[in-house]
Order: structure tokens, then sequence, then C-alpha cells
């Protein structure tokens, strides 16, 4: 008499879990590298807000070489004005500024004025926290 096969009624988990396991890997190293955006020495204050986490904002930001950014995608000097105007003002954005501690203030002024020219009347700017007890402490 032969032997009828039967069903196996239980779920293999075993691929399952090694599969997510390589993705929720995938996902912790890649994580901190979405968000490091780019690379500024930014001025100490000792009064500093978080940015929003809202992805309803653009941050301009001012390298040493006196490069500009809005967020990741380069921009002239020249194009700042309409750029500024058709991604901020016109679709009711934040703006935040970033700028390296090494930028001359006549550049950071000049961009803030570019800015104003657009028509943009709310600017955040963007800096790290003064360390109290530390080296950069002032009396």
């Amino acid at each position: 008499m032969p032997r009828k096969k039967r069903f196996v009624s239980e779920i293999n988990v075993t691929p399952f879990v090694d599969v997510m396991m390589v993705l929720l890997i995938i996902f912790m190293v890649t994580a901190p590298m979405m968000d490091s955006g780019l690379d500024v020495d930014l001025p100490q204050a000792k009064q500093v807000d978080n940015l929003p986490t809202d992805a309803d904002h653009l941050v301009l930001t001012v390298r040493e070489d006196g490069a500009l950014f809005l967020d990741t995608y380069q921009v002239k000097l020249e194009e700042l004005e309409p750029r500024l105007t058709e991604l901020v003002r016109d679709k009711g954005r934040a703006l935040f500024l970033q700028a390296d501690k090494a930028v001359p203030y006549g550049v950071v002024v000049d961009v803030m004025g570019r800015i104003k020219a657009a028509g943009i009347e709310k600017l955040g700017v963007v800096a790290t926290p003064s360390v109290e007890n530390g080296t950069n402490a002032k009396p």
C-alpha cells in the first residue's frame, strides 16, 4: 500500500527572517547618511533651536569656498534670486541659511540681501550650540 504524501501546513519563516534582517541592517547603516546634508563648520551660538522636521523647508548653504547650495543642489549667485522666488516664496516654504564660519561676513550679508530681494521675509539662521565649560566658552 503506497503512502500518501501529506501537505506541510507550517510555513518556513527562516528565509523571511534572513531577508528582513539584511534589510534592517541596510536601513540602519544608510539612514544617518541621508540626513547629513552638506559638510559645513557652523558657527556657535549660546541659544540654538532645532530645525523643523517637516519637509516643507529649504536650507541654503554657503560653504567655505563660497559655493551656494539649495538643499543639495548647487546654485550660482546670479541664479539665487529667481530660484528662491520659485522654490521658497511662491510655494510658501521656510528658508534657513547655514554658512561656514570661515565665510567672510560680506559674502553672508550679500546672500542675505539677495534673499530679501527675492521677497522672503522670514529667514532662519543655522548654528551649533556653544560649549559652556569647554575651550570655546567666553567669560
